[in-house]
């Protein structure tokens, strides 16, 4: 039995969770400000007076009940060590209890916010092997970073104690090995940075942004003004209308930038003792730790743009929960070069094959892969056709990107076995290289349309556990024997 000493979380806590809730009543807050038309009338004299304040009423209690909520966590929050377990407890109506044994817990991951280092404090998130719906069995809002380490410490030296024990009980002699040092296998620099925003979707967020806000606004923006000196300017010549654009596209680039830095800065991936450990971030630095064998499944991005100029991301699909929030999936590598690829990755998995010879479909399966799009098509053509006859049937001509698309993913498509490894490559718009190991598969499923039948032609699905729904690669249209191979081979023992 060890101590039972407990221990609280820090009072900053309570502000973290607080400013948390906050942020979730963002859209709430916009949903009711814009659905009441920016029109709160504060004249008492007016009949409307008391109604238009029974929203903000609404607002502000729901803000106090989360102040107040944070400081009861805050306040009824403690954690100790008891019976080889860390041990959580809190709630004030309700006790909530939670004992993690430490040889459950597979990981520890951290985020250190804004609050958070002003006082040296960090959040640590609890991974266990049951965290497989992505989120962490136990959330240290704000603890001190000594107090991180040694929960650490204590769980890493309890777990080693009892091996020990287990190996003396067997009459087994360890044997003594060296402990293997951190290495860093990745580090991005500010030239990856500048190239990961300009080729990644940022300058289309940061546009799309741009643009739902004036959308809200739209009636507050003065088009006939805007379109009267649109008019006068475009008369200054073509010279000067391009500046303008150029312009507008660097102000978005810079944007995209300086958001790539603030989340990528520092972006550094180490290996050490059969653990990967990312950390990255400006203002926010969050760190994760990934157990090599809780990774399920390798996947290699490449968009177009980063294809054409030699250029992919990775992920991995893990049964952990990445960094929390939103960010369920963890990416190993933002930015590399194809041609730098082949050897961080087959150093940290040497079981793979990287450069496996792929099977395609037959050519006969090339229609389908945009045939599907016909048919949602047809009836937009036709309703822009009746609409706006005859300038409407230029819609026609949508058909032409459709089948260049589905020639492109046809060319793409391709899989291949390599013992007890599946390698499967497809493209939506990005081409998309999906490796995995096959006693990592949860499910494969065939399937086949009636008119996939008629032309023996089979689509499969690999699916891996992570996050809450699972990870899934698509194989369409292959040839049915290439798809029975899969199928079996999947039945088979692994080696």
């Amino acid at each position: 039995m060890m101590s039972e000493q407990r221990f609280k979380l820090h009072p900053v806590s309570a502000v973290v969770d607080f400013v948390k809730g906050l942020k979730d009543l963002i859209i709430p807050f916009l949903i009711l400000f814009f659905a009441n038309g920016f029109n709160v009338n504060f004249n008492p004299g007016d009949g409307s007076f008391w109604s238009n304040l029974v929203p903000i009423g609404i607002l502000l209690l729901v803000i106090l009940v989360g102040l107040i909520n944070g400081i009861i966590k805050w306040w009824t929050f403690v954690y100790w060590f008891e019976e080889e377990e860390l041990r959580v407890e809190y709630g004030l109506l309700v006790k909530k209890k939670r004992y993690i044994p430490f040889d459950r817990i597979q990981s520890f991951n951290y985020k250190e916010g804004i609050f958070h280092r002003l006082f040296g404090l960090v959040q640590v998130m609890v991974e266990t092997a049951g965290s497989t719906n992505g989120k962490p069995e136990v959330i240290l809002t704000a603890i001190t970073k000594e107090a991180a380490n040694k929960i650490e410490l204590v769980t890493r030296k309890r777990n080693l104690e009892k091996q020990e024990i287990e190996l003396r009980d067997e009459s087994v002699v360890p044997v003594e090995s060296t402990p293997k040092t951190a290495r860093i296998i990745h580090k991005m620099n500010i030239k990856d940075l500048i190239i990961l925003a300009t080729t990644s979707s940022s300058m289309g967020v940061v546009i799309a942004g741009v643009a739902a806000v004036l959308s809200q606004f739209a009636e507050f923006i003065p088009f006939d003004w805007i379109f009267e000196e649109v008019s006068h300017f475009i008369k200054f010549g073509f010279v000067i209308v391009s500046l303008a654009i150029f312009v507008s596209f660097l102000f978005t680039w810079v944007v995209a930038v300086v958001i790539t830095f603030i989340n990528y800065y520092d972006f550094t991936v180490i290996e050490e003792n059969e653990r990967l450990t990312i950390t990255r971030g400006l203002l926010e630095k969050k760190r994760v730790t990934i157990p090599l064998n809780r990774i399920q499944a390798i996947k290699i991005v490449e968009n177009p743009l980063r294809q054409m100029f030699g250029f992919a991301s990775v992920a991995v699909e893990s049964a952990s929960g990445g960094f929390g929030g939103e960010e369920k999936k963890i990416t190993l590598f933002p930015l590399i070069g194809k041609k730098n690829l082949s050897n961080p990755l087959q150093d940290l998995f040497p079981q793979f094959e990287w450069q496996p010879t792929l099977t395609k479909p037959p050519k006969r399966a090339k229609h389908f892969f945009y045939r599907i799009d016909f048919i949602w098509l047809l009836p937009a053509i036709a309703l822009c056709t009746y609409f706006w006859f005859p300038y409407g049937m230029l819609s026609v001509l949508i058909f032409i990107p459709v089948i260049l698309i589905g020639l492109w993913q046809f060319k793409t498509t391709g899989f291949a076995i390599n013992h007890n490894q599946l390698t499967i490559r497809y493209r939506i718009f990005s081409r998309v290289t999906f490796i995995v190991e096959r006693k990592r598969i949860q499910a494969l499923e065939s399937r086949q349309s009636y008119f996939q039948k008629r032309k023996k032609i089979t689509s499969l699905q690999v699916t891996v556990m992570s996050g809450l729904t699972g990870a899934k690669a698509k194989a369409p249209n292959l040839e049915n024997g290439a798809a029975e191979d899969i199928m079996n081979w999947f039945e088979k023992p692994s080696m």
